[in-house]
């Protein structure tokens, strides 16, 4: 039984504030000495960093698309031991969610699992009286409980007086209105967000910000007792620990730094649950490969921004050709993929795959159903994912397969053809994958790690 209480950040659509919201009220409760606990619904990676730096513990995803509905609230049982608060930034629209799958993961349909009430923020700059409307048909629209309103962007106290009165016609409460004047600007790039984890003491700066803009502009007693309304959660935490863990606790380093920060908290504690040692190595400061590592895993990022750093850095790519040349296990989705190719723009990258890799104008977005085609140290052929692809680049394969004889396409889905790399000990792919979906993802590279 969850007895954290908790509630939803949602909008009416992208663009309206919820991560300034979200993370400013998590920076604010931290900061009266409130256990918090951050959370973001989808698969996005950036915003949780923000998150985490606000509340001082990791930040986590809850994306029913990527690890199904049955386990969102065991994955918010587990992410919010300890609390006495939890903060849910949503995704895009309240009820925006997979296209063509109605509420499947949408803010609404996690705000349902968690029986979590919505404080939707409404940007207002360009509205008046008219609001009452918009929080009218959200309120009205779905079953999500809608407990309130926080107002952003906000032009003056008249402005602010028009709206008050409008939603109070509609009888929802506004708990607090930012002005326009007041917007901490955090940095943007091709994929959103500038990531913390590369301006950290930046980032730190505007969560402070952030923290005191918030508290000085919305009722954080109020919301705390929105958050407090929610009924105990019937759901044991989940576990990252395995039945059977493998033997000998092999060393495998997880890639982290500004280049590849994109990784799920749960992928670090699934590793470690299945039996590994598991340590950090940062690519862009790191030049040897953590001692006795058997396997590497290399999540998301951006290594095209630091494509000349990651290429300078001439004895780690050497070690981790090594590495895969000996046998250990390699898994890397997306940035990753990028790393392990000959090159990226032309700039020397690991080798460890006959490809090289390039910027590309357009945008690759959108959930996949897949399957492996191939056999792997992360999956054998016929194992079934739903994953997530989000990149501006492209791989262009040299010969078609791994630097092996051995080596394959990872992963088919309906539309597209055969995609990423496989072989007997390095898998490598576009597809961004939530490993507490299947934890015998982590089972199965541990046991690879153990036997090289």
């Amino acid at each position: 039984m969850v007895s954290a209480g908790r509630v939803v950040i949602g909008a009416p659509a992208s663009g309206h504030g919820k991560t300034t919201v979200a993370t400013g009220l998590l920076a604010a409760f931290a900061r009266r000495g409130v256990p918090v606990a951050p959370f973001k619904v989808g698969p996005d990676y950036i915003d949780p960093g923000y998150h985490a730096l606000a509340a001082g513990r990791p930040g986590r995803n809850l994306d029913p698309v990527l690890v199904g509905e049955h386990r969102i609230a065991p994955l918010f049982a587990h992410g919010s031991q300890g609390a006495e608060l939890a903060v849910i930034e949503g995704v895009m629209g309240l009820y925006d969610g997979r296209t063509g799958a109605g509420e499947a993961g949408s803010t609404a349909q996690v705000a349902g699992l968690l029986e979590a009430p919505v404080i939707l923020v409404v940007d207002a700059a360009a509205q008046g009286r008219s609001v009452a409307a918009l929080v009218h048909g959200f309120r009205s629209f779905g079953s999500v409980r809608l407990a309130g309103v926080i107002l952003n962007r906000v032009g003056s106290d008249r402005h602010e007086q028009i709206l008050r009165d409008a939603c109070e016609e509609v009888g929802t409460p506004v708990l607090g209105a930012l002005r326009r004047a007041d917007a901490v600007a955090a940095p943007s790039r091709h994929l959103g967000l500038v990531p913390a984890a590369e301006r950290r003491a930046e980032a730190q700066a505007s969560v402070d910000a952030l923290a005191t803009l918030v508290a000085a502009a919305v009722d954080l007693d109020q919301v705390a007792a929105i958050a407090r309304s929610a009924p105990p959660l019937a759901a044991s935490p989940w576990s990252p620990a395995a039945e059977d863990p493998v033997p000998g606790r092999p060393t495998i380093a997880l890639a982290g730094g500004p280049a590849f920060s994109f990784s799920y908290a749960e992928t670090a504690e699934l590793l470690s649950g299945a039996g590994a040692t598991v340590v950090t190595v940062d690519p862009l400061r790191d030049e040897r490969l953590p001692a006795g590592t058997r396997a590497l895993v290399v999540g998301g990022g951006f290594p095209e921004v630091y494509a000349a750093e990651l290429s300078a850095n001439e004895p780690l790519r050497r070690a981790v050709a090594g590495l895969a040349a000996a046998g250990g296990a390699i898994a890397a989705e997306c940035a990753g993929l990028l790393w392990l190719c000959r090159t990226l723009d032309d700039a020397p990258m690991c080798g460890v795959l006959d490809a090289d890799a390039a910027m590309t104008p357009s945008l690759t977005l959108g959930y996949r159903d897949a399957v492996a085609l191939s056999d792997s140290p992360l999956a054998p052929a016929g194992t079934r994912v739903t994953g997530h692809e989000f990149h501006r680049t492209t791989v262009h394969p040299r010969s078609g397969v791994l630097l092996s004889p051995a080596g394959g396409a990872a992963w088919q889905w309906r539309g597209a053809d055969p995609e990423g790399f496989a072989s007997e000990n390095v898998h490598a792919s576009y597809l961004h994958l939530h490993w507490a979906a299947d934890p015998g993802l982590a089972r199965r590279l541990v046991a690879a790690a153990a036997a090289v």
